[in-house]
């Protein structure tokens, strides 16, 4: 007798704080970094690019935040709408909505006495036939209802930690070109790891996401420098 093989199925399973510091950390990382490397093209003192880096951070994790916080509500107020509008229909036309079940169903192939089984099944229950025409007809899930303060408070909260990596080094060394030099080291090996993990989280080959992150927040770190030392 053969022996049984436990299948291990692998799929995409991060919850939404996780996606929520991938957004945050991602912007935090890169923006301040070009900036402070702009900045340091243009300037000799290390002072320059921590006050402009800090007023940067201060805007920017809460504009991420806001930004964070009103996709969440959004997002939960269209899926409030929807199920309305789901209600409304179940209860005035039940046949038409019937219809749409029957129809769901026979796209995967369902047919005859089995179809009606599973049919009559679903419409007995008005809430279980609500949410599944949620689900199915219109591909939504019903969102956390703190969903959107914790969206914001990840999302600004992760972008100012990952907008410090970049600037400590200007925090620490007075001499702005020794700054820039420790602030691309330690951002472009954050910027490696960060894309690592964020490939084992999202199903993406490790080392492809550690090196098209590394590839963005070095460009716009470039350009930002160039185009600072060019004007300057």
């Amino acid at each position: 007798m053969r022996a049984l093989h436990p299948h291990i199925e692998r799929h995409f399973t991060a919850s939404e704080a996780v996606r929520d510091v991938v957004i945050g950390m991602s912007d935090g990382l890169t923006v301040p970094f070009a900036l402070a490397a702009g900045i340091s093209g243009a300037f000799a003192q290390s002072h320059f690019v921590v006050t402009a880096g800090v007023a940067e951070l201060a805007a920017g994790g809460i504009a991420m935040g806001l930004g964070g916080y009103l996709a969440a509500r959004t997002e939960r107020e269209h899926y409030q709408n929807e199920l309305r509008r789901e209600r409304d229909e179940v209860e005035r036309i039940p046949d038409h909505e019937r219809g749409e079940v029957i129809e769901i169903f026979e796209g995967y192939g369902l047919r005859g006495d089995a179809l009606e089984r599973v049919v009559d099944a679903i419409t007995a229950d008005p809430e279980r036939w609500i949410d599944f025409m949620m689900r199915f007809e219109l591909g939504l899930e019903a969102p956390d209802p703190k969903r959107a303060r914790s969206a914001a408070a990840i999302i600004g909260g992760s972008y100012v930690i990952g907008g410090l990596v970049p600037l400590l080094p200007y925090m620490l060394i007075a001499d702005t070109g020794r700054a820039f030099v420790v602030s691309a080291i330690i951002t472009m090996l954050a910027l490696a790891i960060f894309g690592v993990v964020k490939g084992r989280f999202t199903g993406v080959a490790p080392l492809k996401a550690g090196f098209q992150t590394l590839a963005i927040g070095g460009a716009a770190a470039i350009a930002a420098y160039a185009l600072a030392k060019w004007i300057a």
